[in-house]
């Protein structure tokens, strides 16, 4: 078990890497598969040595081996970001039919942060083909009719699309859509959980951010981060948190 353990976390860490570069050509709308990867600065192609996950950023202290031009720490935490997800969710889920339908809404929601973070924006290249995949996994896989999850499709985009219109734009498209394939990977319930988690989550950082001078007010704020941290709380411990919320009230 400790093997595959090791195995899950190395390979969420490549994924990390990997989901990095993705997140950035897509942005730029670039191929994903070409060129090899290298600095976006110095053009310089990246040697095997320059792209360990983690490893290669400390080493080169942050700066590009052969421009010395600052790395971004989004591409650490990126790495970082993948990995610690995907392992929590492998051994919160096990090795089950329903591994697969987390993992892609895992994978959907890292992307979706790595965006949003960089230029807050979520692509619609990415949520497609996710709420595409998701549709026909809840088909076969799934403790609930599928009947279930397309209506967490259906509540989780109408929803969104409900505050995008009561706050006038304050929701963005990106993340409307985001929704609708949350609503599909959890059902009605845990996405309403789901948004709620984020919701607070995000109004927390805000406030705080704001206090400290960070962050000025109605300044935009990506919210892909906290849909992240509300969508895989409601998703991997929705009940607990659901028991734990209704003994404190009562």
């Amino acid at each position: 078990m400790l093997l595959i353990d090791i195995y899950v976390i190395v390979l969420g860490l490549l994924l990390g890497s990997f989901f990095n570069v993705v997140a950035i050509r897509l942005l730029k709308n670039q191929s994903v598969s070409f060129p090899p990867s290298h600095c976006p600065s110095c053009k310089h192609k990246l040697s095997v040595f320059d792209l360990f996950p983690v490893v290669s950023y400390l080493l080169l202290r942050g700066k590009c081996r052969y421009c010395k031009t600052k790395i971004s720490s989004l591409y650490p935490v990126g790495e970082m970001l993948t990995a610690t997800s995907i392992f929590v969710v492998y051994k919160v889920v096990g090795l089950t039919p329903e591994l697969i339908p987390a993992l892609i809404l895992t994978i959907v929601l890292i992307l979706a942060v790595l965006t949003d973070i960089r230029e807050k924006l979520i692509l619609d290249v990415i949520t497609f083909p996710a709420l595409a995949i998701l549709l026909i996994l809840r088909f076969f896989i799934g403790s609930e009719p599928f009947w279930f999850y397309l209506v967490g499709g259906v509540v989780g985009f109408s929803l969104l699309l409900l505050i995008a219109i009561v706050s006038k734009g304050g929701m963005g498209g990106g993340d409307i859509k985001l929704y609708a394939a949350i609503g599909v990977a959890l059902g009605p319930w845990m996405t309403i959980m789901s948004l709620v988690l984020a919701s607070f989550v995000g109004t927390i950082v805000g406030i705080t951010l704001i206090a400290i001078g960070v962050l000025k007010r109605k300044e935009p704020i990506a919210f892909g981060p906290f849909i992240f941290i509300g969508t895989l709380a409601a998703y991997l411990v929705g009940e607990e948190i659901w028991y734990w919320y209704m003994s404190f009230i009562w």
